[in-house]
């Protein structure tokens, strides 16, 4: 239910408040910005953006960088404020299927506040929305993707939900490795660099594996980890 209103001293107020699949989710407003809260713990705000559109402006020029590709087609994983969906609907992807299991955040976006930041991307007809747990659609039979951008926690070492961390885990990166195309690219936000998930991408048998790092106010910067599937030999 929609429940707040500014408060006059601008401290963050309850949007919505609502039992999910994994736990509460919380939408706040603070001043001018909206701010998703998850079990307790703040996943994301609508203040800056940079790096989830960086997410996947990465993923589509290390892709491009191997050479052009018939109707490439992009997973999103988790829609948040909806930063990272806008900016691939305004590439030119083929296809873009982005995959959110919390009918809430659906809803904020579906003329709700966070409408304005994900700007009609949900109408797009390239766009799909699958409403699922991630690694349950990773984990299912079905037409590979050229990039995999996912967003669903703080970073690998900071998991929103303790079942989260199985996606960074040898299973979960064979998973991501098994839906996508030969070359293909794995790319990952994460709140500060992880150089333990380096590693785990090394030993998953990912190549070029690297971390694009965003400066922040305050902090670790946030971080894009990238890598790619072995091409065809």
């Amino acid at each position: 239910m929609l429940t707040g209103e500014l408060a006059g001293d601008g401290t963050p107020t309850v949007v919505d408040r609502r039992e999910g699949p994994a736990g509460e989710v919380v939408l706040r407003r603070r001043g001018r910005e909206y701010e998703i809260i998850a079990n307790g713990c703040f996943l994301m705000d609508t203040s800056d953006g940079r790096s989830e559109r960086l997410l996947v402006d990465a993923a589509l020029e290390a892709l491009e960088a191997l050479g052009p590709r018939p109707a490439p087609g992009v997973l999103i994983g988790g829609l948040g404020v909806g930063f990272s969906l806008a900016r691939a609907a305004a590439q030119p992807w083929a296809r873009i299927d982005v995959v959110e299991r919390e009918p809430a955040v659906v809803d904020w976006h579906r003329g709700g506040p966070l409408a304005a930041y994900s700007a009609g991307a949900l109408d797009d007809p390239r766009v799909t929305l699958v409403e699922d747990d991630l690694l349950a659609h990773l984990n299912r039979p079905g037409e590979p993707y050229d990039a995999l951008c996912l967003d669903i926690d703080n970073g690998p070492d900071w998991t929103v939900t303790d079942n989260n961390g199985s996606l960074y885990s040898p299973s979960g990166l064979n998973a991501c490795r098994n839906r996508l195309t030969p070359g293909g690219v794995l790319a990952v936000w994460s709140a500060q660099p992880s150089a333990a998930f380096e590693a785990a991408l090394r030993s998953a048998g990912y190549e070029r594996v690297h971390t694009l790092e965003i400066p922040v106010l305050r902090g670790a910067p946030d971080a894009v980890h990238l890598a790619h599937r072995a091409p065809k030999a």
